[in-house]
């Protein structure tokens, strides 16, 4: 950041930034940092890595992305870091066997579409972009062991996920030992003041701090904040347990994701996702166990939110209204999309038509569906796995709640 800044006065920015926050490692040492930045006209340097394990960024993610917004409108310089390096390692963070690695293709491709969604939440012109490879590739291997020998294996053990697989005799890989270190020694490339990540990610983080004052830095201040519990109100938001909402999924699809969660869940949400925070959402909670508010309509509320958030306020009523369509009045959408396959010959099982028309990712998957009562044909519950279609004529297939297709065969 070029220049000097006129900070806000200490307290008022304490209390925007530790809004939300659960571990804090230490106040006095951020307050310090502060007061410093204020001296200065400086803005503290504050990391943040992801690793682009997957190409879309969900709302867990924002979370996360939410609290560095707040240190960047207060005039601290953002570091996003794109774990490129990192993700070839793989995190172990909550894994019960090793990761496997991903491919230089592969990061490279999520590492550009999670930059271009970061910049729905973040300023992309006060906003440092940096591939950790930048210095770690440059490390080498003796940089690397002079890493390595700055942490020690009983430190190392002492981490919950590898303490449980090396109580069960579970294999752990040496180069998984140097995914924390690798992430600490961004922190030390980056000289920063700050490092905001998950709960979760609370062991990596402190090796951070740990070995920064090695290399003759001032320790990191850590910062972490909650993990968001997915659509399924259980486990933590990922893509890969399907319990994920995405940035840049249809506004309709948000909405209808958002209005599938219980009750209990929306509160969390609206604590997490929205500018009211805890306070706001215990409100909630009592208006609602009151009489005074309607669930559904606090919750049509936080859909409208998350929509108009990364869509617009448009974008919001019009998935609103579709949703009250179809769900409130059980009409179907005014616009559906159509797919077309030839006329004539044998009759195509459902579950063909449900795979080719992409309505289900394999044969595995739409049979799944079918089973489970998540399947209409022209508004019947498809009642068989074994159903076939005529090659004729005109069908309003359903697959859950949302989703609708025109097949005509022609």
């Amino acid at each position: 950041m070029e220049g000097k800044t006129s900070f806000l006065p200490v307290d008022e920015q304490l209390e925007r930034l530790l809004r939300g926050i659960v571990d804090l490692t230490t106040e006095e040492e951020l307050i310090k940092k502060l007061k410093h930045s204020r001296e200065t006209g400086r803005g503290l340097i504050v990391k943040v890595g992801f690793d682009p394990t997957a190409p879309d960024i969900h709302l867990g993610h924002t979370v996360l992305m939410t609290k560095m917004k707040e240190f960047q409108d207060l005039g601290h310089q953002i570091v996003y870091v794109i774990g490129d390096f990192t993700a070839a390692i793989g995190d172990p963070t909550g894994r019960s066997k090793t990761r496997p690695p991903l491919s230089r293709e592969q990061i490279l491709a999520n590492a550009e579409t999670y930059t271009r969604q970061a910049y729905m939440i973040l300023d992309k012109s006060r906003t440092r972009t940096a591939f950790n490879s930048e210095w770690l590739d440059t490390l080498g291997a003796q940089g690397m062991i002079h890493l390595a020998a700055r942490y020690t294996v009983a430190r190392m053990l002492e981490r919950r996920d590898f303490k449980e697989r090396y109580e069960k005799n579970a294999p752990i890989s040496v180069h998984e030992f140097l995914y924390p270190l690798a992430q600490a020694y961004d922190s030390v490339a980056l000289k920063a003041d700050v490092e905001l990540g998950g709960t979760d990610q609370l062991f990596n983080l402190n090796v951070g701090r740990d070995i920064m004052p090695s290399y003759d830095l001032p320790p990191q201040v850590l910062m972490t904040l909650p993990l968001l519990e997915g659509t399924d109100g259980v486990n933590k938001m990922s893509k890969s347990l399907g319990n994920y909402i995405g940035m840049t999924e249809e506004p309709s699809e948000i909405f209808g994701k958002v209005m599938s969660i219980s009750d209990d869940l929306m509160y969390r949400w609206y604590e997490l996702l929205t500018e009211k925070g805890l306070t706001g959402a215990q409100e909630l909670r009592r208006q609602v166990e009151s009489g005074e508010a309607h669930p559904r309509t606090v919750k049509v509320e936080l859909a409208a939110t998350i929509v108009a958030r990364f869509h617009g306020v448009q974008a919001a009523a019009e998935a609103q209204s579709g949703f009250e369509q179809v769900f409130a009045r059980k009409e179907v959408p005014d616009e559906i999309p159509e797919f077309e396959l030839p006329a004539g010959g044998e009759d195509l099982r459902l579950l063909q038509v449900l795979k080719d028309a992409s309505l289900a990712k394999s044969g595995g998957e739409a049979r799944r569906l079918v089973r489970g009562g998540g399947v209409r044909i022209d508004g019947e519950k498809a009642g068989s796995e074994d159903l076939a279609l005529k090659r004729e004529g005109e069908y309003l297939l359903q697959v859950g709640k949302r989703r609708f297709l025109k097949v005509r065969f022609v």
